[in-house]
């Protein structure tokens, strides 16, 4: 049985018929992580001259959890039919000078090394800053240009055709799977705790995740009540695609990652 065989269940194909493209979140999940070992994991790599940050650990968590334990995740829909990706590939919302929102893309995040993706992100990022990262900025620049209601018909027509037909549009610089496997947004560096993601409409993903803030807090660990580092991560998945137990497993898979931070930068079956 092949690898779409397998995805294109009889689930699923019920699903892609009871709901539509979610216009926002459709379905949400929280979870708490205790980050205290990463922390000083990162902070080890820092005084070792490794520009290491917390939101490149998590991207890099996320994109061997979903490879390795949920690779449902890594899926789209296109033409009534779920289309499984070759690689995990993840876009990164970035916060530019002016406060504008852009994003950077990471293809095959999960065949990197921490080191090698950390040097992926700050060369992206910067560029990104700068105004030169060619991410869907070409789309974006011909989008914000055009007055409205006019603007609004060509977004409506892209997402027609990326979306629902499945094509692509190369004079835009857009194709049905231009935001990759998942978006993650760190909303902890504007300061906020937790943040519930929506569902982009005009984009493919089956997943976007929220980062928040990293806080001092009580809880219980190895029987005793102590001090930890805590970090509330929240999802929004597309139930076309996805049911809340792979979520479940995702969030497993990040638990069970986090307690072996090392393997980070360790070679891998399959990683490199």
């Amino acid at each position: 049985m092949s690898m779409a065989d397998l995805f294109n269940n009889d689930w699923r194909k019920l699903t892609m018929v009871i709901y539509q493209k979610p216009r926002d979140s459709k379905m949400l999940g929280t979870i708490e992580l205790d980050v205290t070992e990463i922390e000083q994991f990162i902070q080890k790599k820092r005084q070792q001259k490794q520009k290491i940050t917390l939101t490149q650990v998590m991207l890099l968590l996320l994109a061997r959890g979903i490879h390795q334990d949920v690779p449902e995740l890594n899926c789209y829909v296109r033409r009534g039919r779920l289309v499984h990706r070759p690689s995990v590939d993840v876009s990164l919302s970035v916060l530019e000078p002016n406060g504008q929102l852009s994003s950077i893309k990471v293809n095959g995040a999960e065949t990197l090394s921490l080191s090698g993706l950390s040097e992926i992100m700050h060369k992206e990022i910067d560029k990104a800053r700068k105004g030169k990262s060619e991410h869907i900025k070409e789309a974006r620049n011909i989008v914000v240009r055009i007055p409205w209601p006019f603007r609004q018909w060509l977004v409506n027509f892209v997402r027609w055709a990326t979306v629902d037909l499945g094509l692509s549009l190369p004079f835009l610089g857009v194709n049905p799977d231009s935001f990759g496997t998942f978006v993650l947004s760190n909303l902890g560096t504007i300061g906020l705790d937790i943040g519930y993601p929506a569902l982009a409409p005009f984009s493919n993903v089956a997943m976007v995740i929220t980062q928040g803030s990293v806080n001092s807090k009580p809880v219980v660990y190895q029987g005793e009540i102590a001090i930890r580092r805590m970090l509330t991560v929240s999802a929004a998945v597309d139930h076309r695609v996805v049911d809340a137990a792979h979520l479940g497993k995702l969030f497993q898979s990040l638990r069970r990652q986090l307690k072996n931070p090392e393997l980070l930068d360790t070679s891998l079956p399959g990683i490199k």
